[in-house]
């Protein structure tokens, strides 16, 4: 029984975390690796993961630096760069390239906003499609008499509550993921060094 409903478990975790991916590479004004992921270098006619033929490195919160394992990728690398939606130009030196990214104007702020709560939308409708199709799986188990009616209601009181999990982890996705918030960052800093002066003290 267990195992029926594991399945559509599963669904949901792969709904939320191919959110979170998206999520990952959506460019919102500070230097984020993973918004490279998406991009393939011509690397000798293969298609090749940036990752894959080079160093990437953030020096600085707005800057991202990629150091290829051979220079004769450069050019090759922006290239791919400037043919992505990242809409960022590159620069380099014969050596590593340079990605700046802008501070974000209100507007492109909006913007990212409005596609952050799109694709929360999104996923919590593909959520709902899963709730719906175990609902109608276990339906048809209990029509067969593979399960008893009893079970039936467990099971769809069950993938509710899973459900009710799934929609709960997007809804918090959506609200990490808002554009704009005061340098959270630093908050996150301030707890870190807050834990560990506190572990690191003389009277521990």
């Amino acid at each position: 029984m267990s195992e029926e409903l594991k399945v559509y478990e599963e669904k949901m975790e792969k709904s939320i975390d191919a959110l979170l991916n998206e999520y990952a590479s959506i460019r919102a004004g500070r230097a984020n690796p993973h918004v490279l992921d998406k991009i393939k270098v011509d690397y000798y006619g293969t298609p090749t993961p940036i990752q894959q033929v080079g160093n990437i490195s953030v020096p600085e919160a707005r800057m991202i630096l990629i150091q290829p394992w051979e220079k004769s990728l450069i050019r090759p690398i922006e290239k791919a760069i400037q043919t992505s939606e990242l809409g960022i130009n590159p620069s380099n030196d014969g050596t590593v390239i340079r990605l700046v990214f802008p501070e974000l104007t209100e507007d492109r702020r909006k913007e990212l906003a409005k596609d952050v709560k799109k694709k929360g939308d999104g996923a919590k409708v593909a959520i709902r499609n899963i709730r719906r199709d175990a609902n109608e799986a276990f339906k048809k188990m209990e029509k067969n008499d593979e399960i008893s009616e009893d079970d039936l209601k467990d099971l769809t009181e069950k993938v509710q509550k899973l459900t009710d999990k799934a929609i709960d982890k997007i809804d918090k996705a959506v609200e990490n993921k808002k554009i704009g918030r005061a340098h959270p960052h630093r908050s996150e800093e301030r707890r870190v060094g807050k834990e560990c002066r506190s572990r690191w003290s003389p009277y521990h």
